[in-house]
């Protein structure tokens, strides 16, 4: 079981700054969780993974069933001891596959039943051999199946998927009771943008008791005054003694104002899917890569950073690199990204333990950040 402890709050937002411990690590949070799908951040290694600072990473749960098999993964000792990775580890139960591999699974009210995107085998899980799943593959943090509505959805849609949400963490739980295991698993808020559903569905997770909650099924093409004004209504509904985590988001105003919302965790594949397409964080937005006005720029990617990438090599090399298509292009980019902004967590951290939270978004704010 995961221990969450608040070390500070603001007096003016919801912002908080705590601490996760996981098995022995310890975790400040806000903490950004960078994306290795199938148990592998793409391009980098372990210690590359740490080198950016790092301190957990997310897995999914529904990928490494299909390939290698949760099996495999615990035969070798769990995801920990398989991938050589010695920080934490969470797992999404793969509910979002359920929402992004619609033409290929029928939801039931006993589970899910899909077709393999890889070789197109039909496969029927519950929520409790999702459970079972994550158990086997060794996470320290997990989530159980649940059901994310697309924008737009109707009230009625959305309620559907809300009610069986709510039934599946209530079996999730049971099951997770019964494995006796030390990992933690996570609640999951969903509702669509439908307030009474994101307080119905608070509520219940909240009696079924959970370690910790999720919120998800946002950031999933809603306009963002929308999403913001549903986070904001749906953190106020969960206890502050325990981890809030919101799936999905991962640009950096986002995690800004969710932080003020009261937004612990944070994932998303956008800095490393951002970086195979040739574009890098830098103070004030985003730059690409490739564009000709780097063709002999003997800069970094971002004056000041202290990145691998930004210490050694220069704009015009690494555009160089995209442009022939090397491999290490991506891995400096990934490097980057992944650097830059757990910094700017970190650096956000910072400011709300030091009160001067307002002056890092002043800065943001006029692209100094």
């Amino acid at each position: 079981m995961i221990e969450f402890g608040i070390e500070k709050s603001c007096t003016r937002t919801g912002a908080r700054v705590g601490m996760l411990k996981i098995r022995g690590r310890k975790i400040p949070t806000p903490v950004f969780m960078p994306v290795g799908t199938y148990a592998a951040v793409k391009t980098l290694s372990p210690s590359e993974i740490r080198e950016v600072g790092a301190e957990i990473i997310l897995s999914n749960a529904y990928h490494l069933h299909l390939r290698p098999g949760e099996k495999l993964v615990k035969s070798l000792g769990g995801i920990h001891r398989f991938t050589g990775w010695d920080g934490g580890y969470l797992t999404d139960s793969g509910g979002f596959q359920i929402f992004s591999l619609s033409p290929l699974r029928e939801i039931t009210a006993a589970g899910l039943r899909f077709r393999s995107h890889i070789d197109g085998s039909e496969h029927f899980l519950t929520p409790e051999d999702v459970v079972r799943i994550e158990t086997d593959i060794g996470a320290d943090i997990i989530m159980p199946l649940d059901i994310p509505t697309p924008m737009p959805s109707s009230h009625a849609e959305a309620e559907k998927a809300c009610v069986t949400t709510i039934d599946w963490a209530t079996r999730s739980k049971e099951a997770w009771v019964k494995t006796g295991d030390v990992t933690s698993l996570f609640g999951i808020v969903q509702g669509n943008v439908y307030p009474d559903l994101r307080e119905k569905c608070a509520k219940a997770l909240q009696d079924i008791d959970f370690p910790g909650y999720a919120i998800g099924g946002l950031s999933v093409g809603e306009e963002k005054k929308t999403m913001y004004e549903a986070l904001g209504f749906t953190t106020g509904l969960l206890p502050a003694d325990k981890p809030r985590y919101l799936m999905g988001v991962g640009a950096p105003g986002d995690i800004l104002k969710s932080v003020m919302s009261g937004v612990d965790m944070f994932d998303s594949v956008l800095p490393t899917r951002n970086a195979r397409n040739a574009t890098v964080f830098v103070p004030g937005g985003k730059m690409s890569l490739r564009n000709a006005a780097h063709k002999d720029d003997g800069s970094p990617i971002q004056l000041g950073c202290s990145c691998y990438a930004c210490r050694n090599f220069s704009r015009a090399y690494i555009r160089h690199l995209f442009n022939t298509r090397e491999i290490l292009a991506y891995r400096l980019a990934t490097i980057h990204n992944l650097h830059y902004l757990i910094g700017f967590v970190t650096g956000l951290r910072n400011a709300l333990l030091n009160g001067k939270t307002e002056e890092f978004i002043g800065r943001f704010e006029e692209g100094g950040l």
